[in-house]
């Protein structure tokens, strides 16, 4: 099994910052590109930003400038620092990633979600 447990969500005000994290456990032979994806209730879920295992990136036009990701292979965590935030960035942040198990196939795995919050 592989398990993806984020943290780092809550309650910030406009103009705010919050760090999430994504911590993948499991027999993880190898992983590829880590991203984060997030869900305002009623709308899509949309991409917010990737990472591949050479640390490219590809960040969303609407959090560019504001939001970077990273990641840190020694730990299996991707890591999303979020500044500057607006009421719209509130919505539920997934974590997923590519990744061989043991000696399965690639696949996607998602991680719970968790919940981010911006309001005066």
């Amino acid at each position: 099994q592989v398990q993806l447990v984020e943290s780092g969500g809550g309650l910030v005000q406009p103009g705010g910052s919050l760090r999430l994290s994504c911590a993948a456990s499991g027999n993880i032979f190898n992983m590829n590109h880590m991203g984060w994806y997030r869900q305002a209730p009623g709308k899509q879920r949309e991409l917010v930003a990737n990472i591949d295992s050479g640390g490219r990136t590809n960040v969303a036009d609407s959090v560019k400038g504001r939001f970077t990701i990273s990641r840190d292979n020694a730990k299996n965590t991707v890591y999303l620092q979020m500044n500057s935030l607006k009421p719209e960035d509130t919505a539920d942040y997934y974590c997923r990633i590519i990744a061989t198990v043991g000696r399965g196939p690639e696949s996607v795995y998602w991680g719970q979600g968790t919940k981010v919050t911006v309001s005066s």
